[in-house]
């Protein structure tokens, strides 16, 4: 699938992958559609470039230009939020879109210009940059993947009342924003492998959680219960330092076999693999935190001593028939997308889709209405975007596939790409082994809490900031 339809299906490539394997697909997604798209309306693609001190000097026969934010140890001058805020009205203009009051359009613009200045400070200290050759690959991939060449995708950009070297900053910009945002954010996402078995139990139902068999190896140090109080001080004081040893990456065999007082500690402490309810709950509490090859942080109190348990593996239960494996709900899907712009303002995309669907409903063929109208690369294959998995369309898409009944159609759908009609051909629990499906769910995941933390890294570091907005700054170049 190529173009926009290669951004509604997520790629499972992993160009940056984080520690869980999760794919740093949503923010790099976003912005290299929206550059594709050429939605100059965003205010993520609308950059300026930062201010110069040379340009708050007066030039002869010039205009003085003033400083509307001083944002840390640099500035946004009035200069610069006049040009954003016109491409951006330039671009509603064109769209036919609505443009919000003048007053809220300009506050949102220099909110925008701020955060984002914020970011490129930070980069800018973590030595993040762009160079040039960089930038020129990325700019030759836009015009690839629309089809043109550098040259015509330049005059196609110009067209649109966007200076090139505009764009091209713009682009560099978002490229810095991006690999910021993989480096702080991103990299760190870690997703637990009780939250994958949470949510494929929301796909399967309350038990698919807990069908797994456990293999743990162990440690014991004895201690019963009715031991003196010294005993028990001595024996978790022994425990505590050899779990210090275990975390520290001594060997776990080694150490099970030197110092356990269990009665497999000959073989290093393996348990083999046990079913839950074969094993202490407080194992399988730990479980549910812990990836092959952890070990568990704490000692847990049993009735013979203090454990230091290390999870080896998990592996579907051996009573478990095909129909218990934990699987993923997938969607066979197809849609038409009309991106929004170019002469397709929002109200006439949505009644072309509303249209479109009265004619198949009255027993037209969506395939060749997906081949004739939908600006998607899955438009030659009828729209078809195959069968797709919880996470690998945008949020607004998922929503709106999962509500709908096998074979109805959608009304119009709103996401960042314009406006889809969506219908569901079929649905099937997905096949594989449960490491591939266990995957997949860690991606959706990955993908959810990334945009969660994201948000919040953005919150943490505009309230870390210097700002100061100057007063007049919110005036418009006529109110001046």
């Amino acid at each position: 699938m190529t173009g926009i339809g290669s951004f509604i299906k997520c790629e499972k490539t992993g160009d940056v992958p984080g520690p869980t394997g999760v794919s740093v697909i949503a923010i790099k997604q976003f912005r290299l559609a929206v550059l594709i798209a050429g939605l100059a309306a965003s205010a993520s693609f609308l950059l300026t470039k930062p201010a110069s001190a040379q340009s708050l000097n007066a030039s002869p026969g010039r205009m003085v230009d003033t400083i509307a934010a001083v944002v840390n140890n640099g500035v946004i001058t009035q200069r610069e939020l006049d040009e954003r805020e016109g491409l951006i009205t330039q671009r509603l203009n064109q769209q036919h879109a609505p443009l919000p009051p003048l007053d809220q359009l300009r506050q949102q613009v220099l909110s925008q210009m701020v955060l984002e200045r914020i970011q490129l400070q930070k980069a800018r200290e973590e030595g993040i940059s762009i160079d040039n050759d960089q930038l020129q690959k990325t700019l030759g991939k836009l015009a690839e993947a629309n089809h043109l060449t550098l040259d015509n995708y330049r005059a196609q950009i110009e067209a649109r009342g966007v200076p090139w070297a505009t764009f091209v900053g713009d682009a560099r910009t978002e490229m810095i924003l991006s690999r910021l945002r993989e480096k702080d954010v991103d990299s760190k996402i870690t997703v637990s492998d009780a939250e994958v078995a949470n949510y494929i139990a929301s796909q399967r139902g309350p038990n698919a959680g807990l069908l797994n068999d456990l293999r743990f190896e162990h440690i014991l140090v004895k201690a019963p219960l009715n031991a003196a109080q010294t005993d028990l001080e001595a024996a978790q004081q022994k425990a505590q330092a050899l779990l210090a040893q275990a975390m520290s990456g001594t060997s776990f065999e080694k150490l099970a076999k030197a110092n356990s007082q269990a009665s497999d500690a000959a073989k290093g402490g393996d348990m083999g693999f046990l079913p839950p309810s074969q094993l202490p709950a407080d194992f399988v509490s730990a479980a549910a935190t812990l990836r092959p090859g952890q070990v568990n942080p704490e000692l847990i109190r049993t009735g013979d001593g203090f454990e230091i348990v290390r999870l080896v593996e998990r592996r579907a239960g051996k009573g478990m028939t095909p129909g218990d494996a934990p699987k993923l709900m997938q969607t066979h899907v197809r849609h038409i997308l009309l991106r929004v712009g170019e002469g397709m303002p929002e109200p006439a995309a949505r009644q072309k889709l509303l249209e479109i669907r009265r004619e198949i409903e009255a027993g037209g063929d969506f395939s060749k209405f997906a081949k004739t109208y939908s600006q998607d690369g899955s438009a030659s294959q009828g729209g078809d975007l195959g069968w797709v998995s919880p996470g690998e369309t945008v949020p607004e898409f998922e929503r709106a596939m999962n509500s709908l009944q096998d074979n109805q159609i959608s009304g119009p759908v709103r996401s960042e790409y314009g406006y889809h009609l969506i219908q569901v051909l079929a649905r099937r629990e997905s096949e594989g082994s449960v490491a591939q499906q266990m995957d997949m769910a860690r991606q959706a995941i990955g993908q959810r809490k990334a945009e969660q933390a994201y948000s919040d890294w953005l919150r943490e570091l505009r309230d870390t900031a210097y700002v100061d907005i100057k007063p007049g700054a919110l005036n418009g170049p006529a109110a001046r």
